[in-house]
């Protein structure tokens, strides 16, 4: 038992190497640092993670609040960003993190969370099933490498439970066999506080597992399916209530963002066919990331063998086959019919990243396939070579009708040179040496490693340079602490050249830009009304006006390049650092700052126009508008202008279906992006006579366009009558602000922070309601006079959700002492049990595959060895007729060769 002890661990440790030292022989050859001067940035890693990382380390760090942050957003509330970003508890060993190294710590934490996937993943097989084998370790070293990982493994956010799947997994068929719930609840609890997004996935399939595993366990008595019903309820819901804590905060924070709408299709339409699909488990394939819909779900080319052989084995039953196969098929028609794709995203679709299902069903064709696996002294040389030639006649096939722009012609013949190796392994495994053994054992962990690493190296790790990524970062940095020395005051930085939306969570620095699956949907709303661009999760401070800059408190602006007449446009130098220079703007209102009631309600933010919307915010308040029209001319496709005076000039692109925009200005040439937004154009300063001409980059569009030159002279008259009555801050933090406001007249005092119902204002001590000012900001209702303002944030639903998470212990626990003493929850599954027993006294076929280990192991293996000995000396030579048990493994030899060989020993 001892050797045995020592094989399992041997087999988990191949598991967590092979895929670690996998990733860092690409890292090695990408040059990815400390290899060289590139990072592993990827898509919303480049743009979301690292900044939330470095923001989560400074609060750590620096002791913030983990409730909000100021440095995105306008303010945002940071629990929800937490619960849905960086709730993995191993985020917390950013502690112990330097700055510098922010990229590294998550480069590094994704090659180690990889490994515990295969760790975990091997640890359930040996755990699953009685015999064990080496090819365990195959089976974890394609799970961990698969093509769910390949596509999605820069998303260390639902790593944790990718790790975490097997483990509820197996606590979860415990629970269903009547035995002990712990590590199904602990280890569910910890995904969906890991990440509540893919535990939707996992829970959703709990639910369907459930059934199927009733259906293999047996549903004839009523008694024991309602008390597995009842297990099960309860410590799901235990599982849940553990998390509540991050869970609960997070729900009502993703209510107030646009994913909160949930559009049912009306009809039912399908992407692909199941061939189209069953394709893309070839190596090689190239991932799908984008808007379509196709399943990233490559789980080695040893599939192609050990499925057909699966369903041959005439070892396993029926009814396994059936329930197994149906969930294949159902998995099929979940990637490809659009209702099911639909429920199982939590009632959304994918904003790109299709089928996050797909891990489960990965899981699921792996453990089929390490049951073929273990199963395959049952299948005869005949079943074995009619899987080889359904391998190579599905290459075939797939190579004439599949037209996926995804697979390279070379895949199919790359595909089939990794079947035929595998078919040469399981055939000539059956010569039944003990050499041939260890050697077939080498070979194969071999070959599967090289064929998974190839397939990431191919398929995956895109990089960036991390040089560009962090090139001005300690500038920002040492610009932004000086001018904090000196002004401690409540402002907002805007950073003119930008890398992310979330630079100011990167570099710490308040900031109004936002792009963050929790931005807050009316943001996004009152940011494209004002011209500044906006989406479902974003929201930029793109394609501001200074009236805007001016509203949100935009005090100090980082230039990379010096601004264009910074005098004209009301800028002071402040400082440089290497090519970085921080200016400071005249124009910038306090926190708060007081609107008349009829002024409020005049402010029409659905004007039709930015800049219609901008001018009545300057009619309510009596002022000249800012923005001053000016006229230009067609010419054909393009829109052309000449400034009449000198002055900073916007454009605004009516033609909706225009994506892309040039401003040529004779001398030189600015592009444009996702015009289609609805943002403003920045032209920036033109003197007077100078012609710009626009020109649509988007096929078979032209440009309508409207031009504005800004009024600064309007600007300064609008901001003397806002600063006259505003928000003098006494003290400011993360969840709590303090200051005084005296007003003349009363009105409304606007401020620029979110509404969120977290926030609660009190007037002289007095908690007062809060006025959502343009569906938008917070806002409050002041009388004349002097008042004491103060504002506190707490997250909605976290005392609410730190109660049950509480509860939910305690009812664990409670329900922990009473199994372990009483067996309460038990019972009935004990009788049955029983039951089961009884009707396998009667029908001895009726017992299952894998037989449960006895007491007495060591008898029983001793016993079994004897009668593999009788058998191998009658064993027949033709392979072709010898019967299943005749083709037993050989299990003598010492403990060395024993550890190499892959080989059917009963777990200790």
């Amino acid at each position: 038992m001892e050797k045995h002890s020592k094989q399992g661990r041997r087999a988990c440790l191949i598991a967590f190497i092979v895929p670690v030292v996998a990733m860092i022989l690409i890292f090695i050859f990408r040059g990815i640092f400390p290899f060289g001067q590139e990072t592993f940035l990827r898509t919303d890693m480049y743009h979301q993670y690292a900044p939330f990382f470095s923001e989560f380390q400074y609060k750590l760090h620096h002791g913030g609040s983990l409730l909000y942050s100021w440095d995105v957003g306008l303010g945002i509330n940071f629990s929800a960003l937490y619960a849905y970003y960086l709730a993995s508890p191993l985020n917390w060993l950013l502690l112990l993190c330097p700055k510098g190294l922010i990229l590294e710590f998550m480069t590094y934490m994704i090659v180690v969370k990889i490994g515990l996937a295969g760790v975990a993943m091997c640890w359930y097989l040996r755990r699953r099933f009685p015999q064990q084998t080496l090819g365990c370790s195959f089976i974890a070293i394609l799970y961990a490498l698969s093509g769910y990982i390949s596509a999605y493994s820069w998303n260390l956010m639902w790593l944790d439970c990718i790790i975490l799947f097997p483990l509820i997994m197996l606590g979860f068929e415990r629970l269903v066999r009547g035995e002990s719930a712990m590590l199904y609840v602990i280890a569910l609890g910890l995904s969906i506080l890991s990440n509540y997004y893919i535990s939707i996935m996992t829970c959703i399939f709990m639910v369907i597992y459930f059934i199927c595993l009733n259906v293999l366990e047996g549903i004839g008595d009523a008694r024991v399916v309602g008390l597995r019903v009842l297990r099960f309820g309860i410590y799901s819901l235990i599982a849940g209530g553990l998390a509540a804590v991050t869970l609960l905060p997070e729900i009502y924070a993703l209510q107030m963002t646009a994913s909160s709408d949930v559009n049912f299709p009306q009809t039912a339409t399908q992407y692909f066919t199941i061939i189209d699909m069953f394709a893309r488990h070839m190596p090689f394939v190239e991932t799908e990331q984008g808007l379509d819909h196709w399943p990233n779900i490559y789980a080695g080319a040893l599939v192609f063998l050990l499925l057909p052989l699966y369903f041959m084995n005439r070892k396993i039953g029926l009814r396994e086959k059936i329930v197994n196969g149906l969930l294949l098929v159902f998995f099929y028609l979940s990637f490809s019919v659009n209702i099911l794709n639909f429920i199982w995203h939590g009632f959304h679709y994918p904003n790109s990243l299709p089928c996050r299902q797909s891990f489960i069903y990965i899981f699921l064709i792996l453990v089929l396939c390490y049951e073929a696996w273990l199963d395959r002294a049952a299948s005869s040389a005949r079943e074995v070579n009619a899987s080889f030639g359904m391998a190579i006649a599905f290459l075939l096939v797939t190579q004439k009708v599949v037209t996926d722009d995804a697979i390279h012609f070379s895949v199919f013949y790359l595909s089939g040179l990794f079947v035929l190796l595998y078919y040469g392994f399981l055939y000539t495994e059956r010569t039944r040496t003990k050499r041939t053994h260890r050697w077939t054992a080498i070979a194969m962990l071999v070959v599967v490693s090289v064929e998974a690493t190839l397939n990431m190296a191919v398929t995956s790790v895109t990089t960036t340079s991390r040089t560009a990524y962090v090139s001005d970062n300690q500038d920002v940095e040492k610009l932004v602490q000086a001018v904090r020395a000196e002004d401690d005051g409540f402002y907002r930085f805007e950073k003119i050249t930008r890398k992310t939306k979330d630079d100011g969570a990167w570099m710490n620095f308040p900031s109004v830009s936002l792009f963050s699956s929790t931005a807050y949907a009316h943001c996004s709303d009152f940011f494209k009304r004002m011209g500044m661009e906006s989406s479902t999760n974003a929201y930029s401070i793109t394609g501001s006006t200074p009236l805007m800059n001016m509203l949100m408190s935009v005090k100090y602006d980082i230039y990379s390049e010096e601004p264009q007449a910074p005098g004209e446009m009301g800028l002071s130098y402040i400082a440089s650092s290497g090519m970085t220079s921080i200016y400071q703007t005249e124009f910038a209102l306090p926190l708060g700052y007081m609107l008349p009631g009829s002024a409020l309600d005049a402010w029409d933010t659905h004007a039709g126009t930015p800049a219609l919307a901008q001018n009545s915010l300057c009619e309510a308040l009596d002022c000249a508008p800012v923005m001053d029209s000016v006229l230009g001319e067609f010419y054909d496709a393009d829109y052309s202008f000449t400034a009449d005076q000198a002055g900073e000039y916007y454009a605004y692109v009516n033609n909706a279906a225009v994506k892309q925009v040039s401003a040529n200005y004779g001398y030189t040439e600015k592009s444009f992006n996702n015009v289609d937004r609805g943002y403003l154009l920045e032209l920036g300063y033109l003197e007077a006579g100078d012609t710009v001409t626009l020109h649509s980059k988007t096929e078979g569009q032209s440009v309508s366009a409207d031009v504005y030159r800004f009024d600064y002279n309007a600007l300064r008259a609008l901001q003397d009558v806002l600063q006259d009555e505003s928000l003098e801050l006494t003290s400011w933090k993360d969840t709590k602000l303090s200051g005084t406001i005296t007003t003349e007249k009363g009105g409304v005092m606007m401020t620029s922070i979110p509404y969120d119902p977290g926030w609660k204002i009190f007037v002289d001590g007095v908690e007062t309601d809060i006025t959502e000012v343009k569906d938008t900001f917070l806002g409050v209702e002041l009388t004349p006079g002097t008042h004491t303002i103060e504002l506190r944030f707490m997250p909605q639903g976290l005392v609410l959700g730190g109660l049950i998470t509480v509860l939910s212990l305690v009812m664990l626990l409670a329900i922990w002492l009473i199994t372990r003493r009483f067996g309460l929850l038990s019972d009935g599954l004990r009788e049955y049990e029983e039951l089961t027993q009884e009707d396998e006294d009667a029908d001895p076929s009726a017992t299952t595959e894998h037989a449960v280990v006895e007491d007495d192991e060591a008898a029983v293996f001793e016993e079994e060895l004897q009668a593999e000995d009788d058998l191998n000396t009658a064993a027949p030579a033709d392979g072709d007729d010898a019967t299943p048990e005749a083709l037993a493994e050989d299990t003598n030899g010492n403990e060395d060769d024993a550890d190499l060989e892959i080989i059917a020993i009963h777990e200790e």
